[in-house]
């Protein structure tokens, strides 16, 4: 069970016994790899990608990207890995899809951000 012990402790304050926090658990766990599925989905085949990372060496607010590979694990509620661009990477700490058309990582050292992503550069603006 992912949830920390003041979780549960709430959880079952709420009303709910071992069995449905159990059950919840394993919904948030089946939830996070669904989530990764979809992610890497989103990136798989994508040799170009748009983002409104916030970068150094750009005025732009759209920045292009060319994907390597996006490389996604996950553990309990924890979803994490690595993006590889062309001449460099980043690590993943956390990610979601918002729509068909747009993914949100949250991006670590580096970038330190949350990052939209999307394959048309008019879904970021």
């Amino acid at each position: 069970m992912h949830f920390d012990p003041r979780t549960q402790q709430a959880l079952r304050a709420v009303g709910l016994d071992t069995d449905e926090i159990r059950d919840a658990s394993e919904r948030v766990v089946e939830a996070v790899a669904a989530d990764a599925d979809r992610l890497e989905a989103f990136f798989e085949g994508t040799d170009t990608i748009y983002s409104d990372m916030d970068t150094a060496h750009s005025a732009s607010e759209i920045q292009t990207h060319t994907v390597d590979f996006i490389d996604l694990y996950t553990h309990a509620a924890d979803l994490r890995g690595y993006l590889r661009f062309d001449s460099w990477g980043v690590p993943i700490e956390g990610g979601r899809v918002l729509n068909d058309a747009v993914v949100e990582l949250s991006l670590g050292d580096t970038v330190n951000s949350r990052v939209r992503f999307a394959h048309d550069e008019s879904e970021l603006q």
